[in-house]
Order: C-alpha cells, then sequence, then structure tokens
C-alpha cells in the first residue's frame, strides 16, 4: 500500500512539473527549469555556464588589465573551478597573454605612481594589481607552474612592499583588488613579507575608512561623516564599495595561514560587517546602493549583493558565519540574483555603473551590466554550489 502511494505521489509530481512546462510557453522542444525556490546543485550549474556563455560570447575578445574586466575574471576563474569547463581557463588565458601577464606597464620605477590613474606608470595603484589574482591562479593550475606568469606580480609588489610608504589602499575598492594578491603570493613564495605588509597596508585603510559603530567601510576620505552626509543627515555607505572590502576579506582568509599573528583581528571585522550588511538587506533581498539610507539611491543593485551572497556563502561554507542565522540572508541574496538580476538571455541586470558613489546614476535596469557585476555573480554562484555540496 505505501508502494502505491509512493507511485501516485511520483507520478502527481510528473504530471504538475510538465503541466508547469506547457504553460511556460515553451514550444521549441527544449527543456526550461521550472523556477522555483529550491536549488540543487546541477541547476547552479547550468545558472553559472547560462551567464558566463552569454558573457563571453558577448565579449569575445580579451580586455585590457584593468580593474573591471580583472575583476570579472577573478569570478570566471571561480566558475571554472566548479564547472570543470576548460572554455573557461582558456578564455582567460587568452586575456592574460594579451595583457602579457601584466598590469599597467611601464618599467620606469621612478616614475610609477599609485593615486588615481589608467596610464602606464600607474604600476602601484590596486586598480592595476587585481589581475594578478587571475595570472598567479592560471600559475598553480599549470602541472610545471611556468614563472613568467607571475615575474610581473612579484616585480611589482615586491618593489612596492620596499619603499617606506603604507597608504597604497586609500579607497575600499582597493582591498579586494590588491589583498588577495599578496595571500596568494605569500602562499606561492613563502614570503613572510607579503602578510606583514598586507596587515601594514591594511590597518592603513582601516583607520581611514572604517566605521566601528556601523561595522561598515566608507568609499574613501571624501565620504567620512559628518564631511559627508546623506541628503537626509545619515552615514553614507556604498554597497559596492563594502562589496569589495567583504568579499576581500572572504578571499584573504581562504589563503591566511591559520597562525597568523593578524588573523582575528580580519575574522572579527569580517563577522562584524555580516551583521551590520545583514540588517541593511531589503525585503527582496538586494542591498541599495546607499546601505543604510536607501532614500539617498532607491532601488535594485547587483553588483554590491553579489558579493555581499558570495561573502555569506564563503563564510558558511568555511565555518566562519552561522549557517541558521546567515541562511535566510543568503537565500534573499541568491533568489535576487537568479529570479530579478538574471535575465532570460543570461544577462546580468541592475549592476550599478562603474563610479565611486550611492547616488552617482539614476537608472539602474534590467538591462544594466558591467563585466565586475557579472564576476561577482559567478563568485556567488561558485560558493552556492559548494554549499549545496555539503
Amino acid at each position: 500500500m505505501n508502494f502505491r502511494r509512493f507511485s501516485f505521489w511520483v507520478l502527481s509530481c510528473v504530471f504538475s512539473i510538465c503541466m508547469a512546462g506547457c504553460k511556460s510557453g515553451k514550444s521549441n522542444g527544449q527543456s526550461e527549469v521550472i523556477v522555483d525556490s529550491v536549488w540543487t546543485k546541477s541547476k547552479v550549474l547550468e545558472t553559472i555556464k547560462k551567464v558566463n556563455n552569454y558573457w563571453q560570447e558577448e565579449n569575445p575578445e580579451p580586455a585590457f588589465a584593468f580593474w573591471h574586466p580583472a575583476a570579472y575574471h577573478t569570478g570566471n576563474i571561480a566558475a571554472y573551478e566548479v564547472t570543470g569547463n576548460i572554455d573557461y581557463k582558456k578564455y582567460s588565458e587568452a586575456w592574460a597573454e594579451k595583457n602579457q601577464w601584466k598590469g599597467a606597464t611601464s618599467d620606469d620605477k621612478s616614475k610609477w605612481k599609485y593615486n588615481y590613474g589608467e596610464t602606464m606608470e600607474h604600476v602601484l595603484f590596486g586598480d592595476w594589481q587585481i589581475c594578478f589574482q587571475t595570472y598567479i591562479d592560471l600559475y598553480n593550475m599549470d602541472r610545471e607552474p611556468a614563472e613568467y606568469k607571475i615575474a610581473r606580480a612579484k616585480e611589482v609588489m615586491e618593489y612596492e612592499m620596499s619603499t617606506p610608504n603604507n597608504d597604497y589602499w586609500w579607497w575600499a575598492d582597493g582591498l579586494y583588488m590588491v589583498m588577495p594578491v599578496m595571500t596568494k603570493l605569500y602562499k606561492v613564495t613563502g614570503n613572510q613579507q607579503y602578510l606583514d605588509k598586507l596587515y601594514e597596508y591594511f590597518t592603513y585603510a582601516k583607520n581611514l575608512m572604517y566605521d566601528k559603530e556601523s561595522a561598515l567601510f566608507y568609499r574613501d576620505g571624501k565620504y567620512i561623516y559628518p564631511k559627508h552626509k546623506t541628503n537626509q543627515g545619515l552615514k553614507d555607505f556604498w554597497s559596492r564599495g563594502n562589496g569589495w572590502v567583504f568579499a576581500g576579506l572572504a578571499k584573504v582568509l581562504q589563503d591566511l595561514p591559520e597562525n597568523n599573528v593578524h588573523r582575528a583581528e580580519y575574522i572579527e571585522i569580517y563577522k562584524m560587517m555580516a551583521k551590520s550588511l545583514a540588517a541593511a538587506q531589503q525585503e527582496e533581498g538586494y542591498w541599495t546602493r546607499s546601505l543604510l539610507d536607501p532614500i539617498q539611491a532607491p532601488g535594485r543593485e547587483t553588483s554590491g549583493t553579489a558579493f555581499f551572497t558570495y561573502g555569506y556563502l564563503w563564510g558558511v561554507n568555511n565555518g566562519f558565519l552561522d549557517k541558521v542565522i546567515y541562511e535566510p540572508v543568503i537565500k534573499k541574496g541568491w533568489e535576487y540574483l537568479t529570479e530579478i538580476a538574471l535575465q532570460p538571455s543570461g544577462k546580468i541586470g541592475y549592476v550599478q555603473p562603474i563610479g565611486e558613489r550611492a547616488d552617482q546614476h539614476k537608472n539602474v535596469g534590467p538591462e544594466t551590466t558591467a563585466d565586475f557585476g557579472v564576476g561577482a555573480f559567478l563568485l556567488a554562484g561558485s560558493e552556492m554550489v559548494k554549499y549545496l555540496n555539503d
């Protein structure tokens, strides 16, 4: 009798699924995944492929090595690691080859700069260093690693560490751009200086931009309260800026040795950010561009949301964040990313364009996309695969 009831239940489920497929209007004979609240590993992998295939088909030529294509490639490598799709690895390799495994290319160290700039002399500016993350990852994937792939990364970072300056990370984005470079190079070289300087530079950034009361980071020195306020007189914390930091801390903790003397401090800030960010999540699952003042820049935004979702997933997956507390945050974030931000074509929408502040753009909609937003989505999706593995 139990077997008969079970068989009837299975047939009922199959019938319901078939009916849902008919109602979807799909008439070309291809199967279509039913959108619901239940996510499986295979479904997430298919979503990653849909998004990444769309991006690479739309952008077949390798871009330059500046921060925004490089941020995409950090997500592309994560997608390769969970899908095993060799085309993704080849896409990043072609990008690295085009850029000669370098960021900014000047060889005259006397002219190297680290203020904002897009010239080839801004070698020490973190936006030209994030590319090293992917170069190091590709180096580590080789059976016999080729030194030329990380030679420029080592040259640049070792020169930077030889200077007396510690103010290299003067904007929040830089923490994602460069902190993981230093932990990755430490793992490759065993050079303790990478971890010592990491902490020295991070301490400067923290003292400049971190607001302990809110447990969030200002974008840079221009936005610190009360010198800068929202139109409602509140503190103005930019979503994507904090997304860079939250995701960057996760990447650092991934590679930082367990016995590192400063590990507890990184963990504390990461956990405090997780608590503050959870309180700022909107009911629909996204985070508004001004985290504590939605009125300042209302509406959906994907890049910050994707970085936060990645950071939460990584924290739960690696035992830093309590699953019971943060699973609802993850679920809402992932549902927003896949049911609202993800368009039928595979495009990731609602990505705030390049900028530096919350209220900089007025029309962020389903067609508004960018490479770094896709990269952030791929990071979140890759961690979701690992989450479902557990």
